[in-house]
């Protein structure tokens, strides 16, 4: 007899947590999962049995703590008998990857943006979702866009796009037959820090991205902090040199001016008297021009003041640094370490600040985990009919 896959039997109230700490951790001894839970061993077997006979968690290999007696059986969950679609929106392209039930990337692809228009986009949407899922079942796609997003269905504002109270989840979900949520890009990468990344095992960290715009992701008391407001981007706006450029809001000094890949390369071009990209820039920096050198560098004491400021009124456990311009903070390392010293109690610790990728498919993974999450606490939104 064929034993049911992962999820077929959902799990209770009680037991979620059990099934959802074994998604997360990969192979982990029930003491772990007793010991992260608080339960105790007998509460752990009451909770875990019926995952087991249900095909949801399954025994892989043995794990030995050196204690005297017999190894115990390791748990884990069959990822790959979901599968997921996780999407980021820019202003001229899709990039899209299918994942498994740990939002690891099975395939992916990138289509360019031609015509911003809604149903010309949910149509490409649509078609990536359909190539990514040839033979497959598609259990749910998470979209990440930068803007502001309310409910995980609307976009409330993307101004890069165009779209203004837009009800995206739904109309993809009608076109694909396949349940969709929508969240702010960096919402999304943050949740993907946090369920299998590099914040799974803490508390309380933070995310910062740099790039077209600065971004700011913070987990406390185990959970994304979000509100209204986030989307705007402010803290692409928090002041960091006062005597710095000015950005397009007036504001001079502040983030947007010192640290979005478009300023920096807009104040080497000028310094030099020729037009540079942002790798370019960074390049020159290495090799050690002058001007290019200073820019980075001021950059980089920027960055530090940022995450020194994080630090101060946050108090995280780790900080996570990556989007498309995270080579800045290994160009203008030491300038980092400047800036963060200037703005810390010289008896305050740093945390670790990890370096992430800036790939954007790496970002698909964060829209597939808004799928991942909703379906694990089976809260997948229903499907429309096309048209309805």
């Amino acid at each position: 007899m064929k034993s049911p896959s992962a999820w077929s039997v959902p799990p209770t109230d009680a037991s979620l947590p059990v099934a959802i700490e074994v998604l997360r951790r990969v192979p982990i001894s029930r003491a772990a999962v007793a010991r992260r839970l608080k339960l105790s061993p007998g509460s752990l077997s009451r909770l875990s049995a019926p995952l087991l006979e249900g095909g949801l968690l399954r025994e892989v290999g043995e794990h030995n703590d050196g204690r005297v007696g017999r190894p115990t059986r390791l748990l884990d969950v069959d990822i790959d008998a979901k599968h997921f679609v996780g999407m980021k929106l820019r202003e001229n392209e899709i990039i899209a990857a299918r994942t498994n039930l740990r939002g690891e990337i099975q395939n992916h692809r990138t289509l360019a943006i031609t015509d911003r228009s809604p149903e010309v986009v949910v149509g490409q949407i649509a078609g990536l979702a359909a190539d990514l899922g040839e033979g497959l079942q598609i259990d749910g796609i998470g979209l990440g866009i930068g803007g502001l997003i309310r409910d995980r269905q609307y976009v409330v504002d993307a101004k890069f796009l165009g779209w203004t109270e837009l009800p995206l989840a739904k109309l993809v979900g009608a076109a694909t037959g396949i349940p969709t949520l929508v969240d702010n890009d960096l919402v999304a990468f943050t949740e993907y820090e946090h369920w299998f990344g590099e914040g799974r095992e803490d508390d309380r960290f933070a995310v910062v991205t740099l790039g077209v715009g600065t971004g700011f992701g913070l987990v406390a008391n185990g959970a994304i902090v979000t509100g209204k407001d986030y989307g705007i981007g402010l803290v692409g706006h928090w002041p960091l040199d006062p005597a710095g450029p000015v950005c397009y809001a007036g504001h001079r000094g502040c983030a947007t001016s010192v640290l979005n890949s478009d300023s920096i390369a807009r104040h080497v071009s000028a310094a030099l008297g020729r037009t540079v990209g942002y790798e370019e820039a960074l390049d020159l920096a290495e090799a050690g021009d002058p001007a290019a050198r200073r820019v980075a560098d001021d950059g980089g004491r920027g960055l530090g003041r940022l995450l020194a400021a994080i630090c101060n009124l946050t108090l995280p456990e780790r900080i996570i640094i990556a989007g498309e311009g995270v080579r800045l903070a290994s160009v203008a390392e030491d300038a980092v370490r400047e800036g963060l010293a200037l703005d810390r109690d010289p008896r305050a610790s740093t945390p670790p600040i990890v370096l992430g990728t800036k790939d954007n498919v790496d970002w698909c993974r964060g829209a597939a985990v808004l799928a991942i999450q909703a379906f694990v606490h089976g809260k997948l939104p229903a499907v429309a009919a096309a048209g309805s």
